[in-house]
């Protein structure tokens, strides 16, 4: 059942014909990254190039998948070690343009690579950045003998972006990936989502009434993949297909191609998405184009409701096309879409395609001096922690092993332990830019060189360097350091 109960839930609903705007759309592949997880070496699938994943990670072991006929994509996977059942995470990073959004999508297909004590997919998390994306959980796919896709819209907050895979505590066997795909997405797409607070997870995007295979690119210019759906309703062809150029979202032009309608002018319902909804806040959008010539004379007005509340009425769908946005609907449970002919409408509803994405509440960043330092600090050591990659603090649970961080707005990393770790190399001079410290527990490893200044550590009160094999003297700039009580 919904969570709506009256028409004012609806929220910032936009909507929008195609002769708003005049987008110039290039058949060139979309930008960005096609990365074959545990692969080692480039190939070519359908024309375009998909990358070894070895300059984007640095943990985790390519496995060669034995399952006969497979898409060549999904026959390796990276692994990962899961431990003691420790939250950690691995990830994936790419430089990226700041502020541009992005279409991320993992895919996944385990074909038993953890062994035959372990038949059945592990459960794990996805990251993006310092945000909580999804649950994967591909054991129905699996069992089907398909592959399970995930998908979602983020905006790069900086140069570089971070997808992490993630070991939860319902983790039984090491997670994996199959592939990530990483793609630059125009400005005019989603763009009623606040994307300075938000992310967009797709839950379902489908091509009504089309029965044949996937639909994405060249179709899509921007590679979405719009599923086949029908319903126990007509579908109906189509005598034109509008240009999509108008659209914010350019959608496909072949979704027009069929559509979902009735004979007579009677109600279309639609359990649409096919699946039960958490209680959460959703985008929605819906396309329409009146398959009829457009000279003729008989008008297609159409109301919505969704569970029983108005979405928009007295909605024209011509020839052109129209596109109907939602940026924050309310929904949980199963969800029913009705289309109804306007008094004055004298032809059937109809719906050409749908999109429905869960709103995330993007889990912010750590500080960027701190994220820097850290980086620097991670050069310097030999062997540094396998997790220590992605947002050192973020997501609360699955900060970088050794760290603790302040929490609120702005996020610092506020304690530094890594005694007996086996750590070898040196200790970077940047951790001096860690300024919000207030303890560091670096004893009982290997590590060698000279002990940096730390004097800019003001907050600093306990300081563990013992038992490693530092050599020079001790700096006296530790002096300047008022607060520190323990050496």
């Amino acid at each position: 059942m919904s969570a709506m109960s009256t028409p004012s839930f609806l929220l910032s609903l936009s909507f929008l014909f195609l002769s708003f705007l005049s987008i110039s759309l290039s058949q060139q592949p979309p930008k960005g990254y096609l990365i074959d997880c545990g692969a080692t070496s480039k190939t070519v699938n359908d024309d375009r190039e998909w990358l070894p994943d070895e300059d984007f990670i640095s943990t985790g072991s390519s496995k060669n998948l034995t399952v006969p006929r497979l898409f060549p994509t999904f026959s390796t996977v990276r692994s990962f070690p899961l431990q003691n059942n420790l939250r950690r995470k691995f990830c994936y990073t790419a430089r990226v343009y700041k502020g541009a959004r992005y279409l991320i999508r993992t895919a996944y297909y385990y074909g038993g690579v953890n062994g035959v004590n372990f038949t059945s997919p592990p459960v794990f998390d996805q990251i993006v950045d310092g945000t909580f994306w999804r649950v994967v959980n591909t054991t129905e796919d699996y069992r089907t003998g398909s592959t399970s896709f995930y998908e979602a819209v983020f905006e790069a907050k900086g140069t570089t972006m971070s997808v992490c895979i993630a070991s939860n505590t319902y983790t039984e066997s090491d997670p994996f990936i199959s592939s990530l795909e990483m793609l630059l997405l125009g400005d005019s797409l989603y763009n009623t989502t606040n994307f300075d607070s938000y992310a967009l997870s797709l839950v379902a995007r489908h091509s009504f009434g089309h029965n044949r295979s996937l639909i994405s690119y060249p179709d899509d210019l921007f590679d979405r993949y719009w599923e086949p759906y029908a319903e126990n309703v007509s579908v109906i062809a189509s005598n034109n297909t509008p240009t999509v150029s108008g659209f914010w979202n350019i959608p496909p032009s072949k979704i027009f191609e069929s559509a979902l309608s009735t004979d007579q002018l009677e109600p279309l319902e639609l359990r649409w998405p096919p699946l039960s909804l958490p209680n959460s806040t959703y985008y929605i959008a819906l396309y329409f184009a009146d398959n009829r010539d457009s000279m003729l004379s008989r008008s297609r007005v159409l109301h919505i409701h969704i569970n029983e509340v108005r979405y928009i009425s007295n909605l024209e769908v011509t020839s052109a096309g129209a596109a109907v946005f939602a940026t924050r609907w309310p929904l949980e449970g199963q969800t029913k879409i009705t289309l109804s002919s306007a008094a004055n409408s004298n032809a059937s509803p109809l719906i050409n395609a749908g999109e429905i994405f869960d709103i995330l509440l993007l889990g912010g960043r750590t500080h960027t001096r701190d994220v820097i330092a850290l980086k620097a600090m991670k050069s310097s050591l030999r062997n540094p922690p396998l997790d220590w990659n992605g947002d050192p603090c973020l997501p609360l649970n699955y900060t970088w092993t050794g760290i603790t961080c302040s929490e609120g707005e702005r996020i610092r990393v506020v304690t530094l332990n890594l005694t007996s770790m086996g750590l070898s190399g040196s200790l970077s001079s940047s951790i001096s830019n860690l300024t919000a410290l207030t303890g560091i527990w670096l004893g009982n490893n290997s590590l060698s060189g000279t002990i940096p200044n730390l004097s800019s550590l003001r907050l600093l009160e306990v300081l563990h360097l013992e038992d490693n094999q530092f050599n020079g003297d001790i700096p006296s700039s530790l002096g300047e350091v008022r607060s520190l009580r323990e050496l």
